[in-house]
């Protein structure tokens, strides 16, 4: 006689299969308390490996080169990159590429070259340069279109590219070079870093989060080349990389170079570029440049920078109370966290006993090493230390439920609370993450470490700016304990407060910016603005420095430059930057006219601009037979698989990392279903015996 399973048995058997499929099923979707997720992400929000294709009609890589040349004279580096395309297949193709920029650029020009014609960019509002660049590619004209989607994320889209065709793309941009304790920095981010798209953030549908990747340790086989023409007023002391091998040549009155990439065994376009250099004296350079315009309303322009007076440490600090902010979540698996580690080690080792601190660890959840802050004690500090150790980086990255629960936590009326938020940046969350800060600001100051070989810039100095502090980007370890040393002189005693800036005998309005921040390092006081009349009269510093009342004053005289046609371009970019803080700060799109109408004028990509050139010949008889290529990028440096938690490959699904805390949930639920599974065969079998 066969034994089989009772009744109650089968029903205990279902109702727990059940049971354990539904929780298995809601933990994937949603990690363990993963604070405010409104539901699964779909695949296709999600960075993607990218697959090679098995059609040998379409070219999957028809980005080619990548040409950038950088001329530096003084504090302003003109830049201009050149993209080449080439469609080595035999089908026309719509090439689609994500890239980076530069937080600091004042994007202001395009062209295309095809064959011997030259097409110029025009500004347009950019629904409408959409518009124009859809109508082109359905005619089947080749075009191009420049977006911008962050202010460090840019797509560059170019249709009917043709088998065989040759497309160059220029893009030209300025910027200027901030001295920061005698040390000048250009920096040309080569690779954007797959972004974890939380589902509160307002780009969860932006398609270009969903980019193609490259799989870990697969070079890109796109060629990358840069020199940077180097011109000072004074001598160069010092010119360095730490991030790639250069070549230097310098003229014989060191006041200038030429740097280019050195030939290496490992890819230049994985990674930022980081050029430091510095200047004979190791004093920055004060003064004042304008530009007069030319033409009947044509608009005057200034920029002055003043030095402020060294870091001095104050007789008496209060104490402080200092929340450490780290992110472990999957794409800072590996280089980031050990560095991150480091940083914190130094960062947490340098308090004062008088000091409090806590640590919260977030990915998709997060967590508080101590229920409320504790004394800076040596036990204390080792404890956080040693826990902080056992963790290796996995699941996704929730920031903003993290922040919130940092300005949740008590603290007394009399402590300042200084937050100190240590990532990669890889969210999408930087308009929400920036409005919280800035809200908050009266309960605590944001310092922001940024840590990777490709950070996202953008999240790092938003969020500093909005928490009136300053943001640190460590890519290299070394790093570490020069830039802990430089936070804790921040933090101990701000360099110049009470800032405030006049004009003497010199007419200005639209000055930026409106109110001045306390200068927290040695980094030059800017002020920009427009100018009528006579270009006469001083510029005033006034504040307040540790050794009492602090001014300074630039004259205007006949040896002021006024060809400095830059200015116009970076007034006009700060002066959107200021509308983007605050349009970020109100919510909405309160600023979006003031922001397209400065764009617009100025001739500069905007997120409510855009750059389209179209040619005028029709090339492609057939648009409609014409297929759309995503460009896929390379996994920064030091950045392991981890980063792409979920994601589709080409219709390849490839899996999601759970949190740690998920698959312990689900080995409890799998134990229960076999225990209890357990359980009705033995009361089976006694059923049976009897």
């Amino acid at each position: 006689m066969e034994a089989t399973t009772t009744r109650p048995g089968r029903w205990l058997w279902l109702a727990t299969l059940g049971l354990a499929s539904t929780c298995f099923l809601l933990l994937v979707a949603r990690p363990l308390h993963a604070q405010e997720a409104t539901g699964p992400r779909l695949k296709t929000e999600s960075p993607y490996f990218s697959v090679k294709s098995d059609d040998p009609s379409i070219d999957r890589l028809p980005l080619k080169s990548t040409e950038v040349d950088v001329k530096i004279s003084g504090v302003i580096a003109d830049v201009r990159v050149t993209q080449t395309y080439r469609n080595e297949g035999s089908r026309a193709i719509e090439a689609k590429y994500v890239f980076p920029g530069s937080t600091k650029a004042a994007v202001g020009g395009l062209n295309v070259r095809l064959a011997d014609r030259l097409i110029t960019a025009q500004i347009r509002e950019k629904q409408q340069a959409r518009i124009d660049y859809d109508n082109a590619k359905k005619e089947g004209k080749t075009a191009a279109l420049l977006e911008q989607h962050l202010p460090n994320v840019f797509q560059m889209n170019v249709a009917n590219i043709l088998p065989g065709d040759d497309v160059k793309v220029e893009l030209r941009y300025t910027e200027l070079l901030v001295p920061q304790a005698g040390n000048y920095q250009f920096v040309f981010p080569t690779v954007v870093g797959p972004r974890y798209n939380s589902p509160q953030s307002q780009n969860r549908d932006a398609k270009w989060v969903a980019q193609p990747t490259l799989r870990e340790g697969v070079a890109p086989n796109t060629a990358f080349k840069l020199k940077v023409a180097l011109d000072t007023p004074l001598g160069i002391k010092e010119i360095r990389s730490a991030t790639h091998a250069i070549d230097i040549r310098k003229n014989n009155d060191d006041q200038h170079a030429d740097v280019a990439l050195a030939q290496s065994g490992e890819p230049a376009n994985n990674r930022d570029f980081v050029l430091d250099y510095r200047l004979a004296g190791e004093k920055i350079e004060s003064g004042l440049m304008l530009y007069k315009g030319q033409g009947e309303n044509a608009e005057n322009f200034f920029l002055a920078m003043v030095e402020p007076p060294k870091s001095v440490a104050a007789n008496a600090i209060s104490p402080r109370d200092y929340i450490f902010v780290v992110d472990i979540s999957g794409s800072m698996h590996g280089f980031p966290l050990d560095t991150a580690k480091v940083v914190l080690e130094r960062l947490i080792g340098g308090l004062r006993p008088s000091d409090t601190f806590n640590v919260l660890l977030f990915s998709g959840s997060n967590r508080m090493l101590s229920p409320q802050s504790v004394p800076a004690t040596r036990a204390n500090i080792e404890q956080a230390l040693s826990t902080i150790k056992n963790y290796n980086g996995s699941g996704s990255t929730e920031l903003i439920p993290a922040l919130k629960r940092v300005y949740a936590e008590p603290k007394a009326e009399n402590v300042s609370r200084t937050v100190v938020i240590v990532t990669d940046g890889y969210v999408t969350v930087e308009r929400e993450a920036f409005e919280l800060v800035r809200k908050n600001l009266g309960r605590a100051n944001v310092f922001a470490f940024g840590i990777g070989s490709s950070v996202n810039r953008h999240l790092m100095e938003g969020l500093a700016r909005a928490g009136m502090g300053e943001p640190f980007i460590i890519t290299d370890p070394i790093q570490a304990p020069e830039q802990a040393a430089r936070f804790r002189r921040m933090v101990e005693s701000p360099v110049l407060t009470n800032v405030k800036a006049t004009f003497g005998g010199l007419d200005v309005y639209d000055v930026e910016p409106q109110a001045l921040p306390d200068v927290l390092g040695e980094r030059p006081v800017i002020v920009f603005g427009k100018w009528r009349g006579e270009a006469k009269g001083r510029v005033i510093i006034e504040g307040l420095s540790a050794d009492g009342p602090y001014r300074q004053e630039v004259r205007i005289d006949d040896a002021t430059r006024q060809d400095a046609a830059a200015l116009r371009s970076l007034w006009a970019r700060h002066r959107i930057a200021s509308l983007s803080d605050q349009e970020a700060l109100e919510g909405g799109d309160a600023f979006k006219q003031r922001i397209t109408d400065l764009g617009l004028r100025y001739g500069l990509l905007t997120q409510y601009t855009s750059f389209i050139a179209v040619d005028k010949v029709v090339r492609n008889m057939a648009p409609q037979d014409a297929t759309s290529v995503d460009q896929p990028q390379p996994l920064p440096k030091g950045v392991s698989e981890l980063a792409l938690g979920q994601g589709q490959s080409l219709g390849a699904a490839v899996p999601s990392t759970p949190e740690p805390e998920t698959l312990g949930a689900i080995a409890v639920v799998l134990s229960m279903l076999a225990m209890l599974r357990r359980r009705a065969r033995r009361h089976d079998a006694r059923r049976y015996t009897a």
